[in-house]
Order: C-alpha cells, then structure tokens, then sequence
C-alpha cells in the first residue's frame, strides 16, 4: 500500500511540475492563455425620481 502511494505522490508531483512548466514556457510554442479581449458599452437607465 505504501509504493502505491509513493507512487502517486510522485507522479502527482511530476503533473504539477509539467503543468507550471507548460504555463512558462507555452507561449514560446504559439500557447496563447489570454483572454480574447472587447470593450463593451452597455447603456444603464437609473429609476430615479
């Protein structure tokens, strides 16, 4: 029981260390994480008397 989870400490471990890992360097290889970005104009009508 205890390689099973030494195991999947490791390769969780790995996972984490892959994921930062692509976070840094994807960009370089045409990753793009942003957020497409529009301005948007909406018209707001206050119910004041």
């Amino acid at each position: 029981m205890g390689r099973i989870i030494k195991w999947l400490f490791i390769l969780a471990l790995l996972g984490a260390i892959a994921l930062v890992g692509y976070a840094y360097i994807g960009p370089f290889f045409g990753a793009d994480f942003s957020p497409p970005q529009q301005e948007i104009h909406l018209p707001v009508e206050l119910d004041a008397k």
